[in-house]
This record gives structure tokens, C-alpha cells and sequence, in this order.
């Protein structure tokens, strides 16, 4: 029997609540009602903050604030050189610096990032995807440094390359080098690093691009399993990394097609894992995700309203078996994210958690009739356009024939159409619209960043042992001509002082970069 975080489970009104109505199937497969015979009655969701911006310094700040104010855990926004492994003082970063997310180029900027957080007792998630291998490594060195054994350290990267070149653009090398580097990740961290996910496999961007609620499931699954079948194709047993795969979604403002959603999901990657590659782990099958909650339904007009707009969000997050969110603040459609905004998104999900009574019970929506009508479509409707994809030749090769942009793009410019038609609603925006409004103060970033940053990497570069980085970066450009595990030669690396782009430079020399199609 499973420990509950309390002994007496009562309504308001005094009714006594059982940990699941009706047929008790959670913790079960196909996982349907849940990955826990709990949920949150053991254990609420990691309430995990994204945050990152300008310098590690703010940003470490701003980490410190809202551990101090319940967060359970870190998630780690980086800014656009970090995410396209460029150091700050690249031609190509000038004017991007800690704009939107924090600036990492070397170790001593994680180490500034994690100074004073418990590495050993915080689980952190980094969103970075091509140069994943190195940010990972960076945090391992420094927790290494503080005392905490690689062993030990808990947390995520996003690492999902398949969906950059779908959705957000953020990549660097081809796919066959791209997925060559996932699978060295997944290979080093199953011995070295195991308590962490060694990738979470995203839909939130895929929805964020335009997508429906379906073809994020679709996509999302069909990348996993292009991910899947690359690492079982490299040598690797499915019981030796599946169990750390994580997911990441978003939540949009349907509240029924978003709870469903995520039951449909679980159910969907429990069956086809469990089909095709026959695990003897259960947790193999076992869908685990993050959830943040829908950026591009934020507005700009009326930015009081996202409060709501994320409360619903949140709660059909919750409602739906989320192990992890983040609820975003009302602000950031207008800018970063004040110390209040960011609060009161923290507080919304604390709300939720303590005060909605939505935690009390497994599976909360379970047995609607509406609900388990919407998990069944959206779980045949997905598996259809898997299966579509797979006949294309699987995820990879619908990306290079623009399968997946095509399809995010019409179902973005028919929402575009509805909203500008007036047929499809939003306040502020179409409806209920204000003549005058009065917008709340914004934070800005430290604009002379990029400049500290430079002048901190040239001190950097002239303080080390040239002749040892220079020979631990040709060991990276030698190693990526062969099949060696590249993992342990970033580590080396990052403890001669090279620097993020260095490191990416020299990788390149070798793997090359690559322009995926748009898709038109």
C-alpha cells in the first residue's frame, strides 16, 4: 500500500472521498487513469517554474525566490545562442544575449546558475535540445564540484531534436548526427547519470506552432518512437533507457479535449511500446510528462485575464495526470515575467492543489461519459496519423518531406481565420475588447549582458591551458568521425575551460549544419 500524504480524504462538506470512483485501474496498464495507484494522494505534481533571463546571477535569484515560496522544482530557460550553441561572444549572439532566457557559454556560468540550490535535492530541467549533451555535462561537472556524484543528480533535458526541425528551428547538425548524439546521451546516462530523463519528447512546441490537439499526440509519439527504434537500432536494450524517457505537452483553454488528451496519450505509448518491443519493465511503457500551460494563448490586451486562462489550463493538466507544471505567468505575453506575475502563477497551481479538491481523488474525470468519448477519439485519431506517418517511412522522413509542417500550418491559419472572422471568440482580442487599458509594469533585460559575457569568455580563454584545450577539442572532432561516446569527451572538455561553442565548433567540423524544409 502506497503512503498517502494525509489519513482523512474529505469534500468541504464532509463527504468522505475513495481514492478512485469507480473500477480501480490506476497505477495499471495501459495507465489510462494514471502511472501511480495514487497519484497525488502520495504525492502532488512537481510544481516546476520556467525561469531564465540575462544573467545566471538574476536568474539564480529568481531560482532562490521561488524555492523559497514552494516550488519543488527548476526549469531552466536558455537564451537564443545558448539554444543554437553559440557563445555570447559570437558575432551571430550580438543582441540576443539573455533576452529570452538565461546566458550559459562556459562552466563558471552554470556554476553561478546552481550556486547555493541543492543538486543532490533538487530535481532540475534544462529546455535545450541541440547542444543538450554539453548543458547536461556543465551541471554534472558542477555538481561533481559541490559533492554530488553524478549518480545522484535528478532532473530533465528536453533533447528532442525531431521537433526543432518540425516547430521551433533551434537546430544545429542533420538528423543522422543529430540522433546520433541522443542516443550517446542515452547510452552514457543509463550507466553514469541514471536518475536523470535523458530526453523529454515535446508536444508543447508542436502545439505552440499551430497544431490541434491531436496531431500534438500524434507527432509527439511518432517522434518518441523514431527516438526509440534509433537507440534500439544502436545496440541499446529497450529496458535499458525507455524507463527514463519523459514527455513534455501543452494545455490549451478546451478543458475536456486537454484532460482527455494525456489519457489518450499514456494509453497510446503503453500500447504501442508494449506491441512492438515486448519490454519486461513496465516503467518501459509507462508514459511520464511535464505539462506547461498554452503560451500562445496568452494576449497582450487585457493581460489580467491570462490569471484564468491559466487556472483552466492548469487544472485540466491536473485533472488529466500530469507528474509535472508549469503555469505561466499573466505578463509574459508583453515581456519576462515580474517577481509578482511569476507568484501568482506559482500560487494558482498551490490553489489548485490544496484548495480545489481536484488532488483528493485518482483520475477525477474518469467514467464522464463526454471524457472517455474524447480519450477513445483522440487515441484512434492519433494512432490513424501515426500509422500515416509510418508508412511514409516513420517520423524522420516526414519531416524531410514537410509531411508535419504542412499539416501544423493549415490548422493555424483555420484558427487565424476563425479568430479573425469573429467565429471562434477571444476576450480581449475580438470579444470584450477595452478602448484604454492600463498595462502592468514589465521587467527588461540587462541590455549591456553581451558585453560583460564577452569580456568574461576572453578572460576565460586567456587564464587556461591553451595547449589542453586545444588537444581536448581535437579529441571531440576525431571522436565524431568514428562511433565513440562523445559524452565523456564534453565532460573532459568542459574541465579544460572550452567553452559551449567551442565545443559545438568543433563538432561541426565534422558533422556539418543543415537547413530542414519549411514545409510550403
Amino acid at each position: 500500500m502506497t503512503s498517502q500524504r494525509k489519513d482523512d480524504w474529505r469534500t468541504l462538506g464532509g463527504i468522505e472521498v475513495p481514492k478512485i470512483a469507480g473500477p480501480d485501474e490506476s497505477g495499471k496498464p495501459p495507465y489510462t487513469r494514471g502511472i501511480h495507484d495514487s497519484m497525488y494522494r502520495s504525492r502532488l505534481w512537481t510544481m516546476r517554474q520556467y525561469a531564465g533571463f540575462s544573467s545566471a546571477e538574476e536568474t539564480n535569484e529568481r531560482f532562490k525566490l521561488l524555492l523559497e515560496r514552494g516550488q519543488k522544482g527548476l526549469s531552466v530557460a536558455f537564451d537564443l545562442p545558448t539554444q543554437l550553441g553559440l557563445d555570447a561572444d559570437d558575432e551571430m549572439s550580438e543582441g540576443e544575449v539573455g533576452k529570452v532566457g538565461v546566458s550559459v557559454s562556459c562552466v563558471d556560468d552554470m556554476r553561478i546558475l546552481m550556486s547555493g540550490i541543492p543538486l543532490d535535492k533538487v530535481s532540475t530541467s534544462m529546455t535545450i535540445n541541440a547542444p543538450a549533451m554539453v548543458l547536461l555535462a556543465m551541471y554534472a561537472v558542477v555538481a561533481e564540484e559541490n559533492g554530488v556524484a553524478k549518480n545522484q543528480i535528478r532532473g530533465t533535458i528536453q533533447n528532442d531534436i525531431l521537433k526543432e526541425y518540425i516547430a521551433r528551428g533551434t537546430h544545429i547538425f542533420p538528423p543522422k548526427e543529430s540522433m546520433r548524439l541522443i542516443t550517446d546521451i542515452f547510452e552514457y546516462c543509463a550507466e553514469e547519470i541514471p536518475l536523470w530523463n535523458t530526453i523529454s519528447i515535446s508536444g508543447y512546441h508542436i502545439r505552440e506552432a499551430g497544431s490541434t490537439a491531436i496531431q500534438e499526440v500524434a507527432f509527439t509519439i511518432s517522434n518518441a518512437l523514431e527516438y526509440v527504434e534509433a537507440a534500439v537500432n544502436s545496440g541499446l536494450d529497450i529496458d535499458t533507457f525507455a524507463p527514463r524517457l519523459s514527455f513534455f505537452f501543452n494545455c490549451h483553454n478546451d478543458f475536456f479535449e486537454e484532460a482527455s488528451k494525456f489519457r489518450a496519450a499514456r494509453k497510446l505509448w503503453h500500447d504501442l511500446i508494449t506491441e512492438r518491443y515486448n519490454p519486461s519493465n513496465p516503467k518501459s511503457a509507462m508514459l511520464r510528462f511535464h505539462t506547461q500551460v498554452a503560451g500562445v494563448s496568452l494576449t497582450a490586451q487585457q493581460p489580467l485575464n491570462n490569471i484564468a486562462r491559466v487556472t483552466i489550463q492548469a487544472l485540466a493538466a491536473v485533472c488529466g495526470g500530469t507528474q509535472s507544471l508549469h503555469t505561466n505567468s499573466y505578463d509574459e505575453a508583453l515581456g519576462l515575467p515580474t517577481e509578482e506575475s511569476a507568484t501568482v502563477a506559482l500560487r494558482t497551481q498551490q490553489i489548485i492543489a490544496e484548495e480545489s479538491g481536484v488532488a483528493s481523488v485518482v483520475d477525477p474525470l474518469g467514467g464522464s461519459h463526454f471524457v472517455e468519448m474524447l480519450t477513445e477519439e483522440i487515441y484512434q485519431k492519433s494512432l490513424e496519423k501515426i500509422l500515416e506517418i509510418e508508412k511514409m517511412g516513420g517520423s524522420m522522413k516526414a519531416i524531410e518531406a514537410g509531411y508535419q509542417q504542412r499539416e501544423i500550418h493549415e490548422t493555424a491559419w483555420a484558427h487565424l481565420t476563425e479568430v479573425e472572422s469573429g467565429q471562434r471568440k477571444i476576450v480581449g482580442i475580438n470579444y470584450g475588447v477595452l478602448e484604454d487599458e492600463e498595462m502592468p509594469p514589465l521587467l527588461k533585460p540587462d541590455p549591456e549582458l553581451g558585453i560583460r559575457q564577452s569580456e568574461k569568455l576572453a578572460k576565460l580563454r586567456e587564464g587556461r591551458n591553451s595547449a589542453a584545450a586545444a588537444s581536448a577539442l581535437e579529441s571531440i572532432t576525431r571522436a565524431s568521425e568514428g562511433t565513440e561516446n562523445l559524452f565523456p569527451l564534453v565532460i573532459e572538455a568542459l574541465k579544460q575551460d572550452c567553452t559551449l561553442g567551442e565545443i559545438i565548433n568543433a563538432m561541426k567540423d565534422v558533422f556539418g549544419t543543415y537547413m530542414a524544409p519549411s514545409g510550403f
